[in-house]
């Protein structure tokens, strides 16, 4: 898997957690599920996500490897 991914699996990962944590637990998880989501916004328009640096220092690979099929 490639880093944009991760961070869809991440942040979609995260956003239900703390749904389910702001319905059982306490209703401030709910800010939780909003910075999430604020994030995935700003990165939609300004590409910077301190999650994909993070992933990037840990090596995960930016683009897919390309497989050539041979005959």
């Amino acid at each position: 898997m490639i880093i944009t991914d991760w961070v869809h699996v991440l942040a979609g990962a995260f956003i239900l957690i703390s749904l389910a944590l702001g319905t059982w637990v306490h209703p401030y998880w709910y800010f939780f599920t909003a910075f999430v989501g604020a994030n995935l916004f700003q990165y939609g328009f300004s590409k910077f996500c301190p999650l994909a640096l993070t992933l990037k220092k840990l090596g995960v690979p930016e683009t897919r490897p390309v497989h050539y099929c041979q005959k």
